[in-house]
């Protein structure tokens, strides 16, 4: 199989989708991989990496395209990518297109078929979602507690306090991997953290993680007074391959304190609170109603080190299982497939 890795051109995206580690075992198994000039560089693997492995260096896009069947990325194709697509090609990505239907009809006309890495599931888990995921929830912490310093127009909140001060107030929407992973930062940090979620096990998991998280169901009235009270609010709903249902409205983000921060992990899938939309790490802030909003589509694209090695692991043998002729026999790789000869196929898109 010809397999492309190329540069990711989304708006300060460091990762590349596959290391040099894993790049060597795909070529052991005879398969040609080739990726783009510096790829690898955010993330800490310059072009010689590869080449020592067995890779081809593509200098251009188009060059890569031109050779590649399989296109394996990080980020779903933007707007001077998708010139290079053709319907021979097989997309292997994060593509979220329930959010994007613009992208959904582009590739469509193109024919092409698409898998998207958050589609893939395995015993109704989500194997290549779950490490960014649990990346993002923990960055999401890490910037919120930034972002309510003064100086950048926060409330001016330690989240954990200090003697003789008060602790501050974290309110995550959602007990999957992404809330699980805020919930960890957040506790170790001394706030006191709320996670909503309608899973009496997860509550059971999440209380355990510290004695300052406690968790609810995600009534109206008990998310309607959270909100109020909550220094830092993280939007972590998913609903797999749809559009995040919105739990939190504009007349309750109204009601929040001037300098309060909202994080929506969710905003790839559309956002689970009506007044996020999607930002970049260029301008990655809004403020609404005196609320700072975070809305940044790629977070774990910050930290591309780790993020790179975490998804290359998982990725790698689905990859390897892709490169076979019979792969669409594979159940966990056909859950994944979300456009086929311009048609859709998952159908939460439809």
């Amino acid at each position: 199989m010809e397999i492309g890795i190329p540069r990711e051109i989304k708006i300060l995206e460091g990762r590349v989708a596959l290391t040099p580690e894993a790049v060597a075992e795909l070529v052991n198994r005879k398969h040609q991989v080739f990726i783009e000039q510096n790829a690898g560089v955010l993330s800490g693997y310059p072009d010689s990496e590869y080449l020592y492995v067995g890779a081809t260096v593509c200098g251009s896009a188009k060059a890569l395209y031109d050779r590649a069947k399989l296109i394996v990325k990080v980020k779903e194709p933007q707007e001077a990518e998708l010139k290079y697509l053709r319907k021979d090609h097989i997309l292997f990505s994060f593509l979220h297109l329930a959010a994007v239907p613009e992208l959904t009809q582009e590739l469509l006309n193109i024919g092409l078929t698409a898998i998207a890495f958050e589609s893939v599931a395995d015993n109704k888990k989500l194997p290549l979602l779950a490490p960014m995921s649990d990346i993002a929830g923990r960055i999401a912490v890490q910037i919120g507690t930034h972002l309510l310093h003064q100086p950048q127009g926060g409330r001016g909140i330690l989240l954990g306090g200090v003697s003789g001060s008060e602790r501050g107030h974290v309110v995550i929407l959602g007990g999957g991997t992404a809330g699980t992973g805020a919930a960890h930062i957040a506790s170790a940090l001394g706030a006191n953290v709320l996670v909503f979620d309608p899973n009496k096990d997860k509550q059971i998991k999440l209380e355990s993680i510290g004695r300052n998280v406690t968790t609810a169901f995600p009534d109206d009235e008990k998310i309607d007074k959270a909100v109020k009270e909550a220094d830092l609010l993280i939007g972590a709903v998913l609903i797999p391959s749809a559009k995040a249902p919105h739990l939190v409205s504009a007349e309750q983000v109204k009601s929040m304190k001037a300098g309060s921060v909202i994080i929506d992990i969710s905003v790839d899938q559309g956002g689970c609170i009506e007044t996020t939309h999607p930002t970049n790490y260029e301008n990655p802030t809004f403020v609404w109603e005196e609320v700072i909003h975070f809305g940044v589509t790629n977070m774990p694209g910050a930290v591309p080190r780790t993020a790179t090695q975490a998804l290359s692991k998982v990725l790698l043998p689905y990859v390897a299982r892709l490169c076979e002729a019979d792969w669409q026999s594979d159940t966990q790789l056909s859950s994944g497939i979300n456009l086929q000869n311009g048609e859709i196929i998952l159908t939460t898109l439809t």
